[in-house]
C-alpha cells in the first residue's frame, strides 16, 4: 500500500486549472499524479520516474482515469530536454514528491530497508550497473566517512565507516542486514536501544546511489524555467539537507539583489520573478501523522511565477 505524503495540501498547493498542462516530476505509485488527473480533465498531465515497476503499476492506474497523460521513463533532471521533444516549453505547475515509495521501502528485494534482508541495492533506476553494493564495497574509507557523514547527518560515521572497511578484508558485504549488523556494531548500545542505528546510514548510501542531491538543486533551476506565469512548483521533501536546498533556492529566486535593496524604486527587470506562497513549510496534519509514520519527517514548500 502506497501512502501520498500530504496529498490534499500538495493538490490545493498547485492551483489546478481544468485545462492546464502540468508536471509530476516523481511520479512514484501515482498517488498525487491521480489525483491531478481528476482534475484536470481538458488539461494534459507529464510524468517522469526511473522505476519501471512504478511506471508500469502507475500506467495501469491513470488510465482508469482517464488518457490525458504521458509517462516519461527518465531522471527528473532532463524534464526541459524530453518535454521539448513533446513541444511542451512552459506548464501551469510542477510537484516534486522528493520521497522513495513504500513499494519501493516494502519489497525487500529492492534493498532500501534496514529492516528486511536482501541483496545490497538501493537502485531507483534498475537499468542502472551501480548500487548500494558498489558503495559499501568499493568505496574508500575516507569517502564511505564522507558520505554516511554529510549525507546521512551520522555522528558516528568515522566508526561505522572504519568497521565496514575491517568486515569487507574478510568478506563482501551482501545483504541488508549484515550491514545493518556491522552499523549497530558501530554505535553504543544507548544508541541502538533507543532507535534502529542503521536509518541514517541507508539513508547516505541510498543518497549516494542515486546521485539525489547532487541534481535536485539543478532540476529545481530547470523547473522554475518551466513555470508559465501563476504557474507554481510544489516540492516535499524528507529530511533535512533536500529542504535545506529548496529553502535557499526559493529564498534566492524571490529575493532582490542585495545591491539594489536601497533603491526607492528597483526597475521591473531587476524584480523577482517569483514569490513564495507560505513563508514556512508546510507540516504533516495530526490526522497524516497517525495514519502514515513515514509522512513524519516531510515538509512542503510552494513557490509561484509572477513575472
Amino acid at each position: 500500500m502506497h501512502y501520498s505524503v500530504m496529498l490534499q495540501e500538495a493538490i490545493n498547493a498547485l492551483n489546478l486549472k481544468e485545462t492546464g498542462i502540468y508536471l509530476d516530476a516523481t511520479l512514484g505509485y501515482a498517488g498525487h499524479t491521480s489525483e491531478i488527473l481528476k482534475r484536470v480533465k481538458r488539461g494534459f498531465i507529464f510524468a517522469f520516474d526511473k522505476d519501471i515497476n512504478a511506471i508500469n503499476y502507475s500506467k495501469k492506474r491513470l488510465q482508469e482515469i482517464g488518457n490525458n497523460f504521458k509517462i516519461i521513463k527518465s531522471n527528473f533532471l532532463y524534464m526541459q530536454e524530453r518535454l521539448a521533444e513533446e513541444g511542451i516549453y512552459k506548464v501551469n505547475g510542477i510537484l516534486f514528491d522528493l520521497g522513495v515509495s513504500s513499494p519501493q521501502l516494502d519489497t525487500a528485494s529492492r534493498g532500501f530497508s534496514y529492516l528486511k534482508d536482501a541483496k545490497l541495492d538501493m537502485r531507483m533506476d534498475l537499468d542502472s550497473d551501480f548500487s548500494a553494493y558498489n558503495v559499501v564495497n568499493e568505496y574508500k574509507e575516507e569517502d564511505l566517512r564522507r558520505i554516511i557523514f554529510a549525507y546521512g547527518e551520522e555522528k558516528y560515521a568515522k566508526n561505522i565507516a572504519s568497521n565496514i572497511v575491517k568486515y569487507r578484508e574478510k568478506k563482501k558485504i551482501e545483504t541488508t542486514l549484515e550491514l545493518v549488523e556491522i552499523i549497530k556494531n558501530s554505535v553504543p548500545k544507548k544508541v541502538r536501544l533507543e532507535k534502529n542505528p542503521a536509518r541514517k546510514t541507508f539513508q547516505a548510501i541510498r543518497i549516494e546511489v542515486n546521485h539525489e542531491l547532487e541534481i535536485l538543486e539543478e532540476s529545481l533551476r530547470k523547473a522554475l524555467e518551466l513555470l508559465d506565469i501563476n504557474g507554481r512548483l510544489v516540492v516535499i521533501t524528507f529530511h533535512s539537507l533536500e529542504d535545506r536546498i529548496v529553502k535557499n533556492l526559493f529564498k534566492e529566486v524571490t529575493s532582490v539583489d542585495k545591491m539594489l535593496q536601497g533603491l526607492p524604486e528597483i526597475p521591473d527587470m531587476y524584480l523577482p520573478k517569483f514569490k513564495l506562497i507560505n513563508n514556512k513549510a508546510l507540516v504533516p496534519s495530526t490526522k497524516e501523522l497517525e495514519e502514515n509514520s513515514r509522512s513524519r519527517s516531510s515538509k512542503l514548500r510552494v513557490i509561484e511565477r509572477i513575472r
